[in-house]
């Protein structure tokens, strides 16, 4: 006696939706995680070639939609340190 998923849905029709749903649901769930990991800047993948995602940001650009009176300077302590630590 062969078990497979054919001789299951023909002796058992009421499985049919079921393994459709859970065929759905999967490849669903692997579309989602493919989209991510592509489409997304929070995701990373090599950690040796980016260390901090947020060290790429332009902090004289702004990054909100509206900004009012907001002037960037670099805190000087705050850059002593990163050297120091480089």
């Amino acid at each position: 006696m062969k078990f497979g998923l054919i001789q299951i849905m023909r002796k058992r029709k009421q499985v049919i939706p079921l393994i459709g749903c859970m065929a759905l649901s999967t490849a669903g769930a692997i579309f989602a995680s493919l989209y991510f990991l592509f489409t997304k800047n929070d995701v990373i993948l090599n950690k040796s070639r980016i260390p901090e995602p947020w060290e790429g940001v332009d902090p004289s650009k702004p990054q909100k939609l509206v900004t009012i009176n907001q002037k960037w300077r670099p805190i000087e302590e705050l850059e002593q340190v990163k050297s120091m630590a480089r």
